[in-house]
């Protein structure tokens, strides 16, 4: 018998910005695996553009680094409960997790969140204080929050004896305790070794391997991320995949590839506790095992998180349609939508009686709003209809998604906050003076009322305040309305640009969303009315001249500043009866019937009136 390969996996788990994503590049640079003349970027683990300006890990993601004897397979998990998916199903790829927490914060939503998947999988645990240089931190009380948050999310004896190291991501130093950090990554590593425990060696056994993660590549198509539970694998074996239906296919691995690093290498031999890629099966999905031809033995089938919101995408149908992007027909958007479906396992895509429109559901707003950033990058245009909860029937309820809010606000401002939550149907559960001003209440509120608050949240606390949610789970729907826009919009009745002259004569009717000069249409939206009911307004109308007038008066209007919204607060912002147009160079919200008449007739048509 061959011996064991000394591996250790881990998985790290944080909340989102509390520095995991930083403490692996610090590891990755002390264990030598990148070459001195390497150029790295910082955050090296974050490679999507989005993830790079967000500063949030979006994708699961893995890394291997050589530390002495020792292979420490390291994953980076999203930190973000709209990601949850992934956060699971990596939890079933380690043997234990480095839960990541901010010194002066302490524990937040979405720690609890990951934590609570590492405990089920009844995962050992240890603890990272990171940020331990910040003047504000608090180490002793931050490790008695964790120890609480273990103890309330039912830890069992063993886990609850994890160890701490202390760090500063940012500085590259660590140590055992928080005012004896050195310039170096030695003690995480250590703690590391001596307390994650090595995968079992169960190499001569009969192959067993679970895909937990899906990449794809145009030149061997689907690829599937997993570990090796037993046994080997080696290149041009013949294995048996075996589906989630129980159907059972012989096929043949043409690559294998390892980590090392952040880069993906072909390899020829994998073997129990191996993380690895695999391609040529055809049609591999999240879930399912592979074994060996003569011994079937499939691993539980992985839970993938359900959708719980859906929008509507259709084509760009606008008068500016086919301006800006360059792939603008329903069969490119069609074809993009389903090679997303390809790797993103928590996305639905169907069909409308409409061949312009489609319904797509995923996990929240960041998970729809990255993908339509992404397709806008790309050079798509189309347009988004306003997020829906997805409604689901349990034991003959009608239920739907409820989120746990936590709101970090100054003293001043929880009666604002506690007054606009209980509007939207939001139960208080905890509240904490945490001295300094500062009053963190937690919530449970319904998804449905969420949208759209976080720009309410933002004015109400005039910047202060933080907000963070994470699902919670579906109970009875709430009866009455639940949040929804209080204001009206103004809409264009023109065509032409928009001028100086007439925002100026606008701006005490509401706050306006367009500069001096931008092409609208008629039915575009182009600012919010200061009441609660939409107003048609002309905002192309150039000023008279006369000869008393000169024509450079216009030059020395001064307006208001406008309002910028970006993807997320316009698909947060729309109402039932409007669309958010978007390209790769604009963002525009409009109604969806244009014409001033039309939209009255059906509103009559709608009231019955």
């Amino acid at each position: 018998m061959q011996e064991q390969k000394d591996i250790r996996n881990i998985a790290i788990i944080a909340h989102v910005d509390h520095g995991k994503t930083t403490l692996v590049d610090q590891m990755l640079h002390y264990s030598g695996t990148f070459r001195d003349n390497e150029n790295i970027d910082e955050r090296a683990m974050d490679t999507d553009d989005l993830e790079k300006e967000r500063g949030i890990t979006i994708l699961a993601k893995n890394t291997a680094i050589n530390y002495g004897d020792t292979r420490v397979n390291i994953l980076d998990t999203p930190g973000h409960a709209d990601f949850g998916g992934e956060v699971e199903r990596i939890m079933t790829m380690v043997d234990g997790v480095m839960l990541v927490v901010d010194a002066y914060e302490g524990c937040m939503p979405q720690t609890r969140f990951v934590l609570k998947k590492a405990l089920e999988q009844n995962l050992k645990p240890m603890v990272v204080l990171n940020k331990i240089d910040r003047p504000s931190a608090r180490p002793e009380e931050v490790v008695d929050e964790v120890l609480d948050l273990f103890i309330e999310l039912g830890a069992d004896d063993e886990q609850l004896e994890f160890p701490v190291a202390y760090a500063s991501a940012i500085q590259g130093t660590s140590g055992y305790e928080p005012d004896d950090q050195k310039e170096t990554m030695e003690p995480v590593f250590e703690t590391i070794l001596d307390y994650i425990p090595a995968p079992k060696p169960l190499a001569d056994e009969p192959l067993q391997f679970q895909v937990t993660l899906l990449d794809y590549n145009d030149f061997v198509g689907r690829i599937g991320v997993g570990r090796v539970y037993r046994g080997r694998m080696k290149v041009g074996d013949q294995v048996a995949l075996m589906k989630k239906d129980g159907s059972v296919k012989n096929q043949r691995i043409n690559k294998l590839f390892g980590f090392i690093g952040l880069k993906r290498i072909e390899i020829e031999e994998a073997e129990a506790g191996d993380i690895v890629a695999i391609a040529g099966l055809e049609d591999i999905n999240v879930g399912e095992t592979v074994c060996d031809v003569n011994h079937h033995d499939q691993l539980p089938i992985l839970r993938i998180d359900e959708p719980t919101l859906q929008m509507k995408f259709v084509t760009n149908n606008s008068p500016f349609a086919g301006k800006e992007g360059k792939h603008v027909t329903s069969r490119k958007i069609e074809e993009r939508l389903l090679t997303q479906l390809e790797t993103d396992v928590s996305l639905r895509v169907e069909e409308t009686e409409s061949p312009d429109a489609w319904i797509v559901s995923g996990r929240g707003e960041l998970h729809l709003s990255i993908l339509i950033e992404n397709m806008r990058r790309e050079g798509y245009e189309l347009q988004i209809s306003k997020p829906q909860v997805i409604i689901q029937e349990i034991d003959g309820v009608k239920c739907e998604p409820y989120e746990h809010v936590q709101v970090d606000v100054p003293e001043d401002y929880t009666g604002p906050v506690m007054e606009s939550l209980g509007a939207r149907k939001g139960e208080m559960v905890d509240m904490i003076n945490q001295g300094n001003g500062q009053v963190r209440i937690e919530f449970k509120v319904p998804s449905r009322g969420l949208i759209g608050y976080s720009t309410e949240f933002m004015s109400q606390t005039r910047g202060y305040g933080i907000l963070n949610h994470s699902f919670d789970s579906y109970e009875p729907l709430a009866q009455g309305s639940v949040g929804g826009r209080r204001q009206g919009v103004l809409v264009s009745q023109e065509k032409g640009k928009a001028t100086p002259y007439s925002i100026m004569n606008l701006e005490d009717r509401g706050t306006i969303f367009v500069e001096p000069n931008t092409e609208v249409y008629e039915g575009m939206i182009v600012g919010e009315h200061n009441r609660d009911n939409d107003l048609t307004v002309n905002i192309t109308k150039a000023k008279e001249l006369t000869n008393v007038r000169s024509a450079t008066k216009d030059n020395t209007v001064t307006l208001k500043g406008t309002r910028k919204l970006t993807l997320e607060e316009a698909i947060e912002y729309l109402d039932d009866d409007e669309y958010c147009e978007v390209t790769p160079e604009s963002i525009r919200l409009r109604k969806k019937i244009l014409h001033k008449g039309e939209r009255e007739r059906e509103e009559k048509r709608k009231t019955g009136k």
